[in-house]
């Protein structure tokens, strides 16, 4: 059974149960890319000029655009729990914004109006947070914060990494990033166009994934101890189903392609428990229960972005649409 606008239907068993996916009031025509979920009830998804916020698991939203930024694309949003979250306006001048009322007020805590200042996705490990962007003076762009993302920091020229011609990253999810902390391993963030590359610190590994135009390479980057997937492809043609995904089992050192790999560009993957694992993209949905390996369909609906909190998993895209994930009992 699939019905869509608020109507449950059931899907495939997932680590042999049953699940079913919900999707939530729509919003008009927003498109969210920017998606978090502190705890299982609440959960916060941004788009362009608008930002919803609910407590209840999605069954009821607080709507509300952020004045003076009515039309900027909120491409990622980060929530620490039901009131502090941290939303990032993406093109010139780069901004990002913080609330500490549940989205009442917003107050400015970073702007960066350089030419060419792109910004591409967050990620925060307790107080502490990094966000990438594009090139600017053909080297990625990098801040860090430490104190919740009251103030940032960019990082000095010398140790952004170089970015060959024409390659970039992609916001289409907010997953391209994530931070680490770990020895020499203070961050991973992957690229596309030209070069698809995954960046770990001073270090740089081309990873074999589809790549050659402005449209293709790596889109999100999904880690848990040691394994690693990154998924993407070429979101002009999102119905190629090769180069969209590959494996590590290593902490991103050595990679490969999965047996059977998801069914087209895939925009985010994010790691469920266990061996499970989803991504999603324009193209639908698909799930693995073998660490990336085989990955079987969900859904032929498209999201931009997923995450997964309490056993619950959030699924964003176009047309308004967020949707809930649940393990049946």
């Amino acid at each position: 059974m699939h019905k869509i606008g608020g109507l449950m239907f059931v899907l495939m068993p997932l680590v042999g149960m049953t699940q079913t996916f919900k999707v939530l009031t729509p919003y008009g025509r927003a498109s969210f890319r920017g998606l978090s979920a502190p705890s299982a009830s609440v959960v916060w998804v941004s788009g362009t000029g608008l930002i919803g916020r609910s407590v209840d698991g999605g069954s009821s939203w607080r709507w509300a655009s952020v004045p003076g930024f009515e039309r900027r694309d909120f491409r990622d949003i980060y929530a620490y729990d039901s009131l502090t979250a941290m939303v990032m306006a993406v093109d010139t001048p780069a901004v990002l914004l913080r609330t500490g009322d549940g989205g009442a007020h917003w107050t400015e805590v970073f702007r960066d109006a350089t030419p060419g200042m792109f910004l591409d996705a967050m990620d925060f490990l307790g107080a502490k947070g990094i966000v990438v962007g594009d090139p600017v003076g053909g080297r990625f762009y990098l801040a860090m914060t430490q104190d919740s993302g009251r103030s940032w920091l960019p990082f000095s020229d010398g140790i952004r990494p170089v970015a060959d011609s024409g390659e970039g990253c992609f916001a289409s999810s907010g997953t391209n990033i994530r931070l680490l902390l770990q020895d020499g391993l203070p961050y991973a963030f992957v690229s596309g166009g030209p070069v698809s590359r995954l960046f770990t610190g001073s270090a740089a590994v081309t990873l074999p994934l589809l790549n050659g135009a402005v449209s293709t390479g790596a889109n999100s980057i999904g880690i848990s101890g040691a394994h690693w997937i990154v998924v993407g492809g070429d979101f002009a043609h999102d119905s190629v189903s090769r180069g969209n995904c590959l494996i590590s089992s290593d902490g991103g050192v050595h990679w490969r392609a999965p047996a059977s790999g998801p069914l087209g560009y895939r925009s985010c993957v994010v790691h469920l428990s266990g061996a499970s694992w989803l991504c999603c993209g324009t193209s639908g949905v698909d799930v693995s229960t073998d660490d990336g390996d085989h990955w079987r369909s969900l859904s032929r609906e498209s999201y931009h972005v997923a995450v997964s909190s309490g056993g619950v998993v959030y699924l964003a895209g176009a047309h308004g649409r967020v949707a809930r994930l649940e393990r049946g009992r």
